[in-house]
């Protein structure tokens, strides 16, 4: 009997495999390997940053009073009396028409309300010229054709982060620039969520791994390698389990020992209605929940997924780029969701289309595709099994269903999937 399959929405399937997430535990790792994670607790700023006001340029710390009037007809006359570098702490304390000679990063000495940059000024005596004084005599005099105000080329203590400020939430991907601002704040060590392990099985009789030669009726497995290799883009390492033959009992097993071993699998093929597609009726002797079988989407209409006791089965199918799809649509957000993850869908934007795609469909279509910042266009061959088209693409195009084809010009709505940070909500 052949087994009905109502489609549901995209944006349905999404919802149900969401709401299925278990979130994991966390870990303390070194900030060494910290990139890529994601925060356990949210980042609190342990002091002001800056901690003190310091110059952002090299020049001469000085009393904004002492400015008043200066002009090119009326240049003011300033003593250096200390020269100090970055984490150096001048022991001055600045008087009337006196400056130190500061280095960008170092403290304002006491007394100091502003900084004149170096170009700003001219040694005393000498030429017009930018930059003219010894910045390592102390005793000579330099002169200033302007006023300055206080607070003039000064970084403040606190301008960027006041202690006990939230700087970053829980839930947000560790990237170079959060590696800076917990190194800032001397965090050696840091609370991210644990990785989920993954296992990998690559249905099918028919599967032949890299490197075997080819046999007639045999294709090699591209799909195993491609869904390891999406895993660690997100920094996850995949356990590959070794090709189910098609017979029901060996392919439970496999199945049985992959859900003991991992907090969720990945299956390509067997999801069909065919003879030899089990998968369907290892869900049913597990006695796992089937969220859905079939999606309105184009490619990957079958993909199907499970939960069993927390765990997620990712039924994807067996066709190249409709496993690929089927991974970024609803594999890859919902492990992000268990790492807890406040960003977990991929990056959407908007382009025009490059060409003509006039064939309608009454489902939505992911077509993979070239995105160069302004336009989108298919990759070229895009039926389901299509491999070349997987590794032409940067993007996905995503089309609406209907009963109409789309033309040159056309905004379309484009997925990025290979973004380091994706989008908080599903906006298609």
């Amino acid at each position: 009997m052949v087994e009905i399959r109502n489609p549901i929405p995209v944006s349905e399937a999404i919802e149900r495999v969401q709401a299925e997430a278990r979130r994991l535990g966390s870990e303390i790792v070194p900030l060494e390997e910290a990139y890529g994670r994601i925060l356990a607790q949210p980042l609190l700023a342990v002091h002001d940053v800056p901690s003190f006001d310091r110059s952002p340029y090299d020049g001469f710390a000085i009393r904004a009073e002492d400015s008043a009037g200066a002009s090119g007809d009326n240049r003011v006359a300033f003593t250096v009396v200390d020269h100090i570098g970055a984490g150096a702490v001048s022991g001055k304390i600045i008087g009337p028409n006196e400056a130190v000679r500061i280095m960008t990063g170092a403290q304002l000495p006491e007394g100091a309300d502003a900084v004149a940059m170096l170009e700003q000024t001219q040694a005393a005596g000498a030429p017009e010229q930018t930059g003219g004084v010894n910045g390592k005599t102390i005793g000579v005099s330099f002169t200033i054709r302007k006023a300055f105000t206080p607070g003039e080329n000064v970084s403040f203590r606190g301008e960027d982060m006041r202690q006990g400020e939230e700087v970053l939430p829980a839930g947000s991907l560790v990237h170079p620039g959060t590696v800076a601002l917990l190194a800032t704040f001397g965090c050696n060590r840091v609370e991210v969520a644990k990785l989920p392990v993954v296992g990998v099985l690559a249905t099918g009789t028919e599967l032949l791994e890299a490197g075997v030669p080819l046999e007639p009726g045999k294709i090699r497995n591209s799909n195993g390698p491609m869904i390891a290799a999406q895993l660690r883009r997100m920094g996850i390492s995949a356990r590959m389990y070794a090709a189910a033959a098609d017979r029901l009992d060996d392919m439970l097993d496999t199945v049985r020992r992959a859900l003991n071993e991992c907090d969720c699998l990945i299956t390509t093929g067997g999801v069909s209605v065919g003879d030899f597609d089990l998968l369907p009726a290892v869900y049913e002797r597990l006695g796992a929940t089937v969220l859905f079988n079939k999606v309105a989407m184009r490619p990957g209409s079958v993909t199907t997924v499970a939960a069993l006791d927390g765990r997620y089965l990712f039924g994807l199918s067996g066709n190249p780029s409709a496993c690929y799809t089927g991974f970024e649509l609803f594999a890859r957000p919902a492990l992000l969701r268990m790492m807890g993850a406040q960003r977990v869908y991929p990056l959407h934007t908007r382009a025009k289309l490059a060409e003509d795609f006039a064939k309608a469909n009454p489902f939505a279509r992911f077509i993979r595709a070239v995105y160069d910042g302004e336009s989108v266009r298919p990759a070229g061959f895009n039926k389901s099994n299509a491999v070349s088209s997987i590794g032409r693409a940067n993007a996905l195009l995503v089309l609406p269903g209907g009963t109409r084809g789309f033309q040159t010009g056309d905004i379309v709505d484009v997925l990025l999937p290979g973004m380091e940070e994706g989008s908080a909500e599903w906006t298609l």
